[in-house]
């Protein structure tokens, strides 16, 4: 969404295929941009999903399908093929970690055929990339955000924090995230339990919401944190948290390239990145990589944090995650595989 915001729409135009289970689907937004929503049968029924797949792409006649759906992609792009679609885009966002290991195993039986039926390969990042497509050429296209949106407002962060309850001198963690097992929100807790016996003021916020969040909310309760947690839920405007928050952790057990990384260093936050996480998102040069395998590396950097801290933003350091100048790089490489088939 962040790219069909910015790409040029009179060039260039977006339908979306989306499993009819998904949530959060922006279709107002999509339909006022010039956009169609087509809601298919989720992958997990994979014959109705690759059926649905090949009766749109015949009826409709696009000329370039762009598959988000990393390993999923050959669902999709084997049927974009069988029907004809000339150019077919394989767009990896993501790696394998621990922690899923039914989803790791899916992801390594498909990820042979990555290479099978598209004739492009785009990646969020160099890391993603390679994972995919191993020694096969590919494109990154950088998950671009609106620089000037996320730019620091200190009387924001204030009006945030006196929202929250939290004390000036109170170091707010923050993390957002979708709850699921890849981002690894428990970890968090654990690290907050060993900072409060360690008697620093500080408190923990969750942005987001998912399948894991009431587990999570559990284990911060049998920890004895719970006073010490917030769960804000989901919300479309997160510079505001950033602002508010004093440090930004991510103890992913994999990632391709975290957009809330790039969102987070451009609000001028503190950033702790789990080792997993490529050093490709550490745009402005101050971001920490720790382990994940004990939370007491972690404490132990966090207590170097105060509240208030913030690092430099200098534009230069996000030149590559600019969506006004990447929304223009992908309209024309969108026209120049179009012009390519019409020759």
């Amino acid at each position: 969404m962040n790219y069909y915001r910015h790409i040029d729409r009179t060039r260039v135009q977006y339908d979306f295929l989306v499993d009819s289970d998904s949530t959060r689907i922006p279709e107002e937004e999509i339909t006022s941009l010039g956009g169609r929503v087509f809601k298919i049968p989720p992958y997990q029924h994979p014959l109705q999903y690759r059926r649905a797949l090949i009766q749109l792409f015949l009826e409709y006649h696009w000329k370039i399908v762009h598959s988000h759906v990393n390993t999923l992609s050959v669902f999709p792009l084997s049927a974009a093929k069988e029907a004809g679609i000339p150019i077919r885009i394989a767009h990896s966002h993501s790696t394998t970690g621990k922690g899923e290991p039914i989803k790791n195993i899916m992801k390594l039986a498909l990820r042979p055929f990555a290479n099978v039926y598209p004739t492009e390969r785009f990646a969020c990042s160099n890391y993603a990339g390679e994972w995919l497509f191993g020694d096969k050429d590919y494109v990154v296209i950088p998950n671009a955000i609106p620089l000037d949106r996320f730019r620091f407002d200190p009387q924001t962060r204030q009006r945030i924090r006196e929202g929250l309850n939290i004390a000036p001198d109170t170091l707010l963690i923050g993390h957002i995230g979708r709850f699921m097992p890849q981002k690894n929100q428990r970890f968090l807790v654990d690290v907050l339990a060993d900072l409060l016996q360690r008697h620093v003021k500080a408190q923990l916020a969750f942005v987001g919401e998912g399948p894991d969040m009431g587990s999570v909310k559990m284990y911060a309760g049998t920890m004895g944190v719970q006073d010490h947690v917030m769960f804000l839920g989901q919300h479309s405007d997160v510079c505001k948290y950033y602002w508010a928050f004093d440090v930004f952790c991510l103890p992913s057990q994999y990632e391709g390239l975290c957009l809330v990384g790039i969102e987070a260093q451009r609000a001028g936050l503190p950033c702790i990145f789990s080792s997993p996480v490529t050093d490709e998102v550490n745009v402005t040069g101050t971001a920490q990589f720790l382990p994940i395998n004990s939370p007491q590396k972690w404490v132990e950097a966090l207590e170097h944090h105060a509240p208030g801290k913030r690092i430099p933003t200098d534009d230069e350091a996000f030149h590559d995650y600019d969506i006004v100048k990447q929304g223009q790089l992908l309209t024309q490489r969108y026209i120049d595989l179009y012009n390519r088939i019409n020759k």
